[in-house]
């Protein structure tokens, strides 16, 4: 981190900050425009919103004074706007990947429909992109990372997001030769798959955070869509679908973590999970793989083994995004990406009797709710992705409430952007 700080106190010097645009100025985007504003050699020079008003807003309560906040609406303004040390906001995210000054564009929607186009088009305009988006990211990150590189950008997860997080602690481990068993997060709701926005409406309100975005955490959609983002990073799987979610405090971890026949609950390694009790951090269970490095793990107060826990105590969303952006533009790399391919996939199950005809929502809605299972599963019984659920997304069969949802059941947007990467990915997997 001192790298960093160093790096960018010299551009800062040199007058050519890093230029970031944020598309999406939710509680997300405006928390990372805030550590934007006060960080030396990054600017937060573009905010793209669907509601200018917002957009204005977020930077007048941020400190901005109004007369250095212009709406723009061409290439040109954008560069006359950041070449004069001012704020450009705009509807069009078409300006932030288009516009020859800004070097990283952060999408912070969380739609993942929308989110696709402007990763999509980020990288065909040779620009880097950081996701605060992880429910495009699981369903077609993959295909994004692979059009990066021919693009020769980075498509990168986001630093303060949890499988960021995760990420971190693999890579530590995985540096020191550790064999990692098992990955996983802590819960931060009490679990409910039938949360509906109303079931959360006042929590919504107490924790200045949108009902539908709360719908998503406390059904575990959320849950689930993270792990899918660690396991197309790594390789990894849930164990049995859905995961485990057991209930247990981080002195329980290494034990349960292990294999039934030494007294766990796993029916094999290399699985991700979930816990109940130790939010808001994330972990890692590493396996001692020598007598010596055993003995010395006991030595420093890690317990007896052979199973051991590595334990981040948090993680601070947005606050930590810029680590990507420095990444990216700077060094050229991703914080978190789906090299090992699409691993998992986070499938649809219905929260309610439905009937034929109706139009259906996706993440966070009153419809349905997401459990994480592997790809081959997904491919094999016809499983409908989550993510790929959009406004005009409808039945064609009823469904019973808890039923899995199939690609069978349901007529996709098929023109959606999202809808035709999954396509061509899953086609790739034929």
């Amino acid at each position: 981190m001192l790298e960093m700080k160093n790096a960018l106190e010299k551009l800062d010097k040199e007058g050519s900050p890093i230029q970031v645009a944020v598309v999406g100025i939710g509680k997300m985007g405006r928390s990372l425009v805030d550590r934007l504003l006060t960080l030396k050699g990054m600017r937060p020079s573009l905010i793209v919103n669907r509601h200018l008003e917002k957009a204005q807003k977020a930077l007048v309560y941020l400190g901005i004074e109004e007369e250095n906040i212009i709406a723009v609406k061409s290439i040109e303004e954008v560069e006359k706007t950041v070449s004069e040390g001012k704020y450009a906001i705009t509807e069009d995210y078409e300006l932030a990947v288009k516009s020859p000054s800004i070097q990283v564009i952060v999408e912070a929607t969380g739609n993942p429909q929308y989110g696709a186009k402007v990763a999509y088009n980020s990288i065909i305009n040779k620009k880097h992109i950081i996701m605060l988006n992880v429910e495009c990211d699981s369903v077609i990150g993959p295909t994004l990372y692979e059009l990066a590189q021919e693009n020769g950008v980075v498509y990168s997860g986001a630093a303060g997001d949890e499988p960021a997080a995760i990420m971190e602690l693999v890579e530590y481990a995985w540096g020191l030769g550790f064999e990692i068993v098992a990955a996983g997060k802590g819960k931060n709701n009490p679990k409910d798959i039938h949360a509906t926005n109303e079931s959360v409406a006042v929590l919504s309100v107490l924790k200045d955070v949108c009902a539908k975005s709360l719908t998503s955490f406390v059904d575990a959609t959320n849950t689930m869509i993270e792990l899918n983002a660690v396991g197309n990073a790594m390789g990894f799987k849930p164990d049995v679908d859905g995961c485990h979610g057991i209930k247990s405090d981080l002195k329980g971890l290494g034990k349960q973590f292990s294999l039934k026949e030494e007294g766990g609950i796993l029916n094999g390694y290399g699985i991700l999970d979930y816990v109940q009790g130790i939010a808001p951090g994330v972990f890692i269970i590493i396996r001692g793989n020598s007598k010596e490095t055993i003995d010395t793990l006991r030595y420093v107060g890690m317990g007896n083994g052979p199973n051991y826990v590595l334990h981040r105590p948090f993680h601070l969303c947005s606050l930590e995004t810029p680590i990507s952006i420095y990444k990216a533009a700077i060094k050229n790399e991703a914080t978190i990406a789906p090299i090992a391919g699409q691993v998992c996939d986070t499938i649809t199950y219905a929260k309610r009797d439905m009937k034929k005809g109706d139009n259906i929502e996706g993440i966070g809605s009153d419809f349905v709710y997401g459990q994480l299972v592997t790809h081959e599963k997904c491919m094999e019984e016809n499983l409908l992705p989550i993510a790929l659920i959009t406004s005009g997304t409808r039945l064609k069969v009823d469904v019973k409430k808890d039923e899995i949802i199939t690609y069978d059941m349901v007529e996709l947007e098929e023109g959606e952007l999202i809808t035709k990467l999954r396509r061509q990915q899953d086609m790739k997997d034929v």
